[in-house]
């Protein structure tokens, strides 16, 4: 099976059939380095409001942009020999597969987070994934390591959607509006909950405030913790991981009111803020958004029998209308674990259904949505910039180092260490074990 990047150039040409969400995907991303204003890019989150401020990557030079992938795989190669275990490339599982052949880890956000502290040696982690990935990095790794990614304008729209300012504003209304006294039972009247796609200033706000960070793969193991500590959770950015863990807890929709930063009390009644269980935060993946029970019933109509999987950052209708609902690595795992020949739709980020459908030809995998539509952030990142960042560590040169302030950093370590001790099917390690 042709990667995501040879299925578009084919699309593009007209070699092939197919359908793709943008034909500027078919160009290489300094194409959009080199606007005037900031965008995500071409792709799942082009309509996406970005903020001002957000990084901007520099102009990659001209032998990177030109050259063909072969070459840049060689030089890539040569790269890595040289430094050997100086350097660790980490890969997302959303990464084109152009890039991620020469990850040294291929994983999630929590898996690429348990990477990132594991390997002391390395003086450099090169971290193919978004912004928000190598500012975690960066705060679990050595003071001796560089976290590095390729392209600094490989952000998260679902990340930028909540912003410090605003959940430091949405936390004094509800202070206001709760107190600030433990109940008899000694839990808190809020627990923040930030998930792993977001800054390093949220999770630093988790950790100053007796919270946590959590992924897709230990979301409910967190919620969990929450509740231990919390009468309720204040949890962001994405409202769909949100919704679906608390419901699958038992939780009513009822007491999960919708927290819009631009609306007074985010647009609820104090009643509604007082009897909530899990407020939370307007924000969504807009890769995730793309997926519809439509998308479904068509997939149950043409493959009777097949089996749906889908990640819970999908709106819930879509969660509740598929067989299953898990992390990038869940959603993995449960194919490898079929052990006969059956058909998958899957409704996750396309590079990674693709790779899947590679890696398991017994099996027929395909994406729930037709049209060819990556993580516009991710496919920011080309091989010509790994080659880019690596060459520069041969010369003793540190390109595009992400370093979080120690005052940022120090809270959201705790935050992080939290949720790093939260493992799935784990029990709920006490505060005192974890730190305050």
């Amino acid at each position: 099976m042709s990667s995501v990047d040879t299925t578009i150039q084919l699309i593009r040409t007209g070699a092939i059939p197919g359908t793709v969400c943008s034909p500027d995907l078919a160009d290489g991303p300094w194409v959009f380095d080199r606007q005037p204003e900031p965008s995500y890019g071409p792709g799942s989150s082009m309509g996406d409001i970005i903020p001002v401020g957000s990084p901007r990557q520099g102009q990659l030079p001209a032998e990177y942009r030109t050259a063909s992938n072969n070459e840049l795989a060689a030089r890539i190669h040569a790269a890595k020999q040289t430094l050997g275990d100086r350097v660790v490339v980490l890969g997302h599982f959303y990464q084109r597969d152009e890039v991620v052949q020469f990850a040294d880890f291929i994983g999630d956000s929590f898996q690429l987070a348990n990477a990132a502290r594991s390997t002391p040696a390395a003086e450099a982690i090169v971290f193919c994934g978004v912004h928000f990935m190598a500012e975690t990095a960066d705060i679990l790794a050595g003071p001796h390591q560089s976290v590095i990614p390729p392209n600094l304008a490989a952000g998260c729209s679902m990340a930028d959607m909540a912003d410090i300012d605003s959940v430091e504003e949405c936390w004094e209304q509800l202070a206001e509006l709760y107190g600030t006294q433990p109940d008899a039972d000694g839990r808190a009247p809020i627990i923040p909950v930030t998930y792993m796609n977001s800054s390093a200033a949220l999770k630093g706000f988790c950790g100053d405030h007796g919270g946590i960070v959590c992924t897709s793969s230990n979301a409910s193991t967190v919620l969990e913790w929450a509740f231990e500590r919390g009468q309720r959770v204040l949890f962001f950015p994405d409202q769909h991981l949100g919704r679906n863990t608390a419901k699958a807890m038992g939780v009513p929709l009822t007491r999960m009111p919708m927290w819009n930063p631009r609306k007074p009390l985010g647009g609820n009644s104090r009643a509604e803020l007082a009897d909530a269980r899990v407020i939370l935060w307007h924000g969504f993946c807009s890769v995730h958004k793309r997926f519809s029970v439509g998308q479904i019933e068509k997939a149950r109509a043409e493959f009777p029998g097949v089996t749906v999987l889908v990640h819970p950052e999908c709106p819930m209708e879509v969660v509740d209308a598929a067989d299953a609902a898990g992390s990038t690595d869940f959603i993995g795992k449960a194919i490898a674990a079929a052990s006969e020949p059956t058909t998958f739709a899957i409704g996750t980020e396309i590079n990674m259904v693709n790779r899947l459908a590679t890696q398991h030809p017994q099996h027929t995998i395909f994406s729930l949505d037709p049209v060819v539509c990556p993580c516009s952030t991710m496919y920011r990142i080309h091989p010509g910039y790994l080659a880019w960042v690596l060459e520069a560590l041969v010369r003793g040169e540190v390109l595009n180092q992400i370093t979080v302030p120690e005052r940022v950093a120090a809270p959201a370590r705790i935050a992080l260490e939290r949720m790093l001790a939260a493992k799935p099917g784990a029990p709920v390690v006490p505060a005192d074990v974890i730190g305050d």
